[in-house]
Formats: C-alpha cells, sequence, structure tokens
C-alpha cells in the first residue's frame, strides 16, 4: 500500500494517454460526491429517533459501525436487532408491524436529510464538480449507481448538483429498483444494462469496500475515494484508492496506487486506469 502524499506534475504518460475504451462513469452517491453520512444522514437519524419519541442517539463511532449495514431500513433493522434498544411509545406498535414502523421512521429521517440539502449543509467532495463536468463536456456518458432510494437520491442530485451538472448525468439506478443491494452487483448490473455499455468500458467511482464489491461483481473496474469512516476499510479488488478525485491546487494523497503517478483525477487518469484494469471477475 502506498501511502505518500504525491505532489508531481502529470506526466506526458498521463496526460497525453488516449484510450478509446473508457465509455461511462458510475458514481456512487454517499460519501463519494458528497460526505453525506455525517453531514447529512447521521443528524437526520437523529432528529428522527427524537421526533418519535426514542431516546436514542448514533453517535459517529456507532454510525460507522452501522455504515457496513447497506440501506437505510436495512440499517434500522440491524440496530433493533443487535442493539435492542428501548423503544418507548413505539413498543405496541414495533410489535404489530416492525417493517411499516421501520419503513416511516426511515422516511422522517429522509425529510431531514432533504431539509439539510435544502440549507446547503452537504457540500460535493472536492474534484466532483470538476470532473462531472469535464466528463459532460467531453461527451462521455454519466451515470448515477446508488443504495439510496429515488425520494432521497432526486433531491439531492437537484440541491447539490444544481442544473448545470445535473443535465450532464444520463442515467440513475437506485437501490429500491433491484432485488439486492450493494455489496450485491445488481445495480452495476442495470446501469450496464441500461446505457449499453460493456462493464469493462465503465468505470465506478466508490468510497466504500461493499460498492467495490458490487462493482468488481458486476466485472466494473473501481476508484476509491475514501472518507473518514471507510479509510480503515479494505479495497484489494480496487484498481486505484485515493482521498479524493483531487484538484490541481489540491493533490491526492494515494492510498493504493494504480501503477502510474498523477496530481489529479480527470478524464486521462481515468482512461489510464480503465485500460491498465485487470480484468474484473465475480469473486
Amino acid at each position: 500500500m502506498v501511502l505518500a502524499n504525491l505532489r508531481l506534475p502529470q506526466t506526458p504518460a498521463v496526460s497525453g494517454f488516449l484510450s478509446m475504451t473508457l465509455g461511462a462513469l458510475l458514481f456512487d452517491v454517499d460519501g463519494t460526491l458528497a460526505d453525506t453520512e455525517p453531514e447529512g444522514h447521521l443528524p437526520a437519524y437523529n432528529r428522527a429517533f427524537k421526533e418519535y419519541g426514542l431516546d436514542w442517539r448514533w453517535t459517529k463511532k456507532l454510525y460507522r459501525k452501522l455504515l457496513l449495514i447497506s440501506g437505510g431500513r436495512e440499517r434500522i433493522n440491524h440496530y433493533l436487532d443487535s442493539y435492542e434498544p428501548e423503544l418507548g411509545p413505539n413498543d405496541e406498535r414495533v410489535r404489530e408491524d416492525r417493517d411499516s414502523w421501520v419503513a416511516e421512521l426511515h422516511q422522517s429521517k429522509s425529510r431531514y436529510f432533504r431539509d439539510r440539502l435544502r440549507k446547503g449543509r452537504v457540500p460535493l467532495r472536492a474534484g466532483v464538480a470538476r470532473l462531472i463536468r469535464e466528463a459532460g463536456e467531453s461527451g462521455l456518458r454519466i451515470a448515477i449507481v446508488t443504495n439510496a432510494t429515488r425520494a432521497t437520491l432526486e433531491p439531492f442530485l437537484a440541491y447539490a448538483l444544481g442544473d448545470e451538472l445535473l443535465s450532464y448525468i444520463e442515467l440513475t439506478v437506485c437501490g429500491d429498483e433491484v432485488d439486492n443491494k450493494k455489496p450485491a452487483p445488481d445495480v452495476y448490473r442495470m446501469a450496464c444494462e441500461r446505457l449499453g455499455c460493456d462493464p469493462g468500458e465503465c468505470i465506478a467511482i466508490e468510497d466504500s469496500n461493499a460498492g467495490v464489491r458490487a462493482a468488481h461483481g458486476a466485472q466494473v473496474p473501481a476508484l476509491v475515494t475514501v472518507n473518514a469512516d471507510t479509510r480503515d476499510q479494505v479495497f484489494d479488488s480496487a484498481s486505484a484508492v485515493l482521498d479524493s478525485l483531487g484538484e490541481p491546487d489540491l493533490p491526492v494523497t494515494i492510498l493504493k496506487s494504480p501503477g502510474f503517478d498523477f496530481d489529479y483525477v480527470n478524464l486521462d487518469v481515468l482512461r489510464r486506469i480503465n485500460n491498465e484494469a485487470a480484468p474484473a471477475s465475480a469473486d
């Protein structure tokens, strides 16, 4: 594992690299486009718990553990099963119809999350806007591939990306459209099918082990930009692991090297990563 802040100028081998293989960028959302978990979802969960009269408060340390469970409703169910918290005034309702209660609690969380988006409290990560704009202006196809529900995704994209960047997004695939969420490969397989692209012509941009496993299972090469919640996870099947996409004046830290040096991620870097990625095969 390479752990060095590389402040190198782009070499001709990168900036001059041309490849016809890269056809689409497939972006994850939570933790990848923005630090939505600590800045958006976590406080929204805690607001929803308070609304429901629950004496629960998820800390960042606990939430980091819960993030290993993919999906919001699944995460709440896991918390109920594993931690057996007090339900207060909700006890009888949960016994009668737990699934609908969890769904309603999650809807309340989503409402608070959208409120935080409207207030601009969940900014895009470094390099995201630049890379979407560069890809869109070049004609490269862009899809969003996420475990989030469409009801959660669409407000996020509208508030976080704005009209210009949103106009470059050709396709969105959500977790409520498939049988199995990440780490299962269903969302990536659906994205490739709908785009009409071979998986090897795409590259996934992810932030978590679950996302990389999903991409790998669909035979899509993956680049990882870790965050505070995922930096200690293992990414054996990722083509590269970075601390962000970077900017011209904000060089990336390379945690797992793709085999060449660069300051920040642009289309030439993605083409080379895609071209040099070993043929992916499902575990």
